[in-house]
């Protein structure tokens, strides 16, 4: 192994990881810190999570997804000591750098990343226009096609217009209930 660049100052780094093993690398890294007594120099892992409003079954359901899958956040202080603990840690690929050069995120991605997973509220993921052809896929209007008219971002609602018996009819559906076609 080259000599790292040592830094005084601690600041996060993007680790690549398998995908789906994010958690297990953060509690195994967690883990490491503390029996290895790392904890002056690797200080948080982080795995970014968003909450996301999905339907499964007809039902509502507040699911969290992580924002990056196969990467993981740490903040540290980059000696050779803990770069050696963090990138032997198991399922870690490596860093995101040049080489063996962990490149550091900068401080506003850091202010916008943890804005973004601090949020309490789960958001509505909605990828509609005004004037989009969908299909509804849930409820008691499903397979239908009809027209976008309007949209709620905030609660998630969107307005449709549906023909049935020969005339144009609004309804107020779900984001999660239409897709577009």
């Amino acid at each position: 192994m080259s000599k790292q660049q040592t830094t005084t100052e601690k600041r996060w780094y993007v680790l690549h990881t398998y995908s789906g093993y994010e958690d297990a690398v953060a509690k195994s890294l967690a883990q490491r810190i503390e029996s290895l007594g790392m904890e002056d120099k690797i200080f948080n892992v982080m795995v970014p999570k968003e909450k996301k409003i999905k339907i499964r079954n007809g039902k509502k359901r507040t699911v969290e997804e992580k924002l990056y899958p196969g990467y993981v956040l740490v903040e540290m202080i980059v000696t050779d000591d803990s770069w050696y603990v963090v990138r032997n840690t198991p399922n870690v690929t490596g860093f995101v750098g040049s080489g063996t050069i962990p490149l550091p995120v900068s401080l506003d991605e850091m202010l916008s990343l943890k804005k973004r997973v601090e949020v309490e509220e789960p958001k509505y993921n909605i990828d509609f226009s005004i004037g989009d052809a969908i299909k509804i896929i849930d409820g008691p209007f499903k397979d239908s096609d009809g027209k976008v008219s309007g949209i709620d971002k905030e609660r998630g609602k969107v307005k449709v217009l549906i023909n049935m018996f020969g005339r144009d009819t609004p309804l107020e559906l779900d984001s999660l209930q239409i897709k577009k076609i």
